[in-house]
């Protein structure tokens, strides 16, 4: 069996804003990737690193004049080892803590924040 989710993207307004914000609350490294002018002329791409034989799923930060970000859109969470380390530079890198850590009983701990671009973003950990 396979995860039904492979991969994500999250919208960017301000591509370089949102690439500062995610490296800074996840001390995370995001790769440029050059898009063929052609087919995508109006697109920025960064990949979160990731590996290819991992568990969980990979996606990249993208700015697109056909999609914009928002808070009701499609809700990605990101793994964390304890979440407050996260939501302590939330505020700091630009964004908002909207959900505070909560207990979700034997499945751990989630919270929600919104990032620099207007998306809600969610955490999740087991401590």
């Amino acid at each position: 069996m396979k995860n039904m989710v492979n991969w994500f993207e999250i919208y960017t307004s301000d591509f370089a804003r949102a690439k500062k914000f995610y490296t800074e609350v996840f001390k995370c490294t995001l790769t440029d990737l050059p898009m063929n002018s052609s087919n995508h002329p109006d697109m920025q791409y960064a990949v979160f690193a990731g590996y290819e034989n991992a568990s969980g799923t990979n996606g990249a930060l993208v700015k697109m004049n056909l999609v914009q970000p928002s808070v009701g859109g499609t809700l990605v969470y990101f793994a964390t080892t304890e979440i407050n380390a996260e939501l302590a530079r939330v505020e700091a890198a630009g964004g908002k803590i909207i959900r505070d850590k909560q207990n979700i009983g034997n499945y751990g701990f989630i919270a929600l924040i919104e990032d620099t671009e207007g998306n809600m973003i969610g955490l999740h950990s087991m401590e």
